[in-house]
């Protein structure tokens, strides 16, 4: 498919072909949301914890007489229902991450480039650099495109300029062509492709 290439000043700079497998392919939404809760799911950290019985500090004597007192029986105060005793089946130190075959991430991704693509949110821009690092400039550049939530994804390196002009304004990402992915895509309402990094993802997604 045919789709024009834009510059930032908002002039038309040519046209691109685009791979309908990978522009073009059908949108699966259930795979887009596996991919997403891998993605998250890797993302945590796993660090949470709490104090079982055995980690909890204080006497091991048995509070009272097992019979004789009226009250329930008790072989500890580190047991669960005392104050400052142990959580039973709290959170403990792990790994959330699970396993997601490479080419259900494949179709997950072809199908995150076709949804913006089906949407006329997906743009290809000429070259994503500034001049100078103004936040300013920047903005006023975006304002006229009309791209408020905006995720730009660059070369093989991101501008300098560019991620620090775009640094300070909110609900706009600016990430590396091997950095592009489905998550990221997904959460802002338009895509903006480079052409290099447009026909990167086509090569890695063929």
């Amino acid at each position: 498919m045919k789709c024009d290439v834009l510059t930032l000043d908002n002039k038309k700079a040519g046209s691109i072909d685009l791979a309908d497998g990978v522009f073009g392919s059908e949108v699966r939404k259930d795979v887009i949301l596996r991919m997403v809760n891998w993605q998250l799911a890797r993302r945590r950290s796993g660090n949470h914890k709490t104090k079982n019985v055995s980690e909890i500090q204080g006497t091991t004597a048995k509070p009272w007489n097992q019979k004789g007192t009226g009250r329930a029986r008790a072989g500890t105060v580190r047991a669960t229902q005392f104050r400052g005793g142990s959580t039973v089946f709290g959170p403990i130190v792990r790994d959330h991450s699970h396993k997601l075959p490479r080419k259900v991430r494949q179709m997950a991704m072809r199908s995150a480039l076709s949804s913006k693509q089906a949407d006329g949110k997906l743009i290809i821009l000429e070259e994503a650099t500034l001049d100078a690092p103004k936040t300013k400039e920047l903005a006023a550049k975006l304002s006229a495109l009309g791209w408020s939530n905006v995720l730009i994804v660059t070369g093989e390196e991101v501008d300098g300029n560019l991620a620090r002009a775009a640094a300070n304004i909110a609900n706009v990402d600016v990430l590396p062509q091997q950095g592009a992915n489905v998550y990221d895509i997904i959460r802002r309402d338009t895509l903006v492709l480079t052409k290099g990094a447009a026909e990167h993802l086509q090569e890695r997604l063929s």
